[in-house]
């Protein structure tokens, strides 16, 4: 689906602050090496999932241990707050997950991996009165 001209101004700002946080967390994070996004811009930022990538889930258990994952996502919500992103809960938005693990049970395809995380939407309710 293509985004309004709206929308596609606020992916372009996330694309931006991400790219950021990505390029300055290989540097800082052992095993980290990609990121990538969705978002239901309907229900935006609440929808926002980021997943951040590393080689193996061994780099992910050791990162965790490490506690790495608070400079990810310190890094990605500071990014996100410069162009006017609020996350309220930034560790339910990022998400880690491994080329390995993606390999071994999707064959290494990527949009069906992701495509099984399901991007939080807006209920659809009506209620009758």
């Amino acid at each position: 689906m293509k985004l309004s001209k709206t929308n596609q101004k606020i992916d372009n700002n996330v694309c931006k602050a991400l790219t950021i946080a990505c390029e300055s967390s290989l540097h800082e994070v052992a095993g980290f090496v990609w990121l990538t996004h969705r978002a239901n811009y309907t229900n935006f930022p609440a929808s926002l999932v980021v997943t951040c990538v590393f080689n193996t889930e061994a780099e992910v258990a050791a990162m965790k241990a490490e506690q790495q994952d608070e400079v990810l996502r310190a890094s990605i919500q500071k990014q996100l707050l410069k162009v006017g992103v609020v996350v309220k809960n930034i560790k339910q938005c990022v998400r880690f997950d491994s080329e390995q693990a993606c390999l071994s049970q999707h064959d290494g395809q990527w949009p069906e991996r992701l495509a099984l995380s399901k991007v939080k939407q807006k209920p659809n309710v009506k209620r009758i009165h």
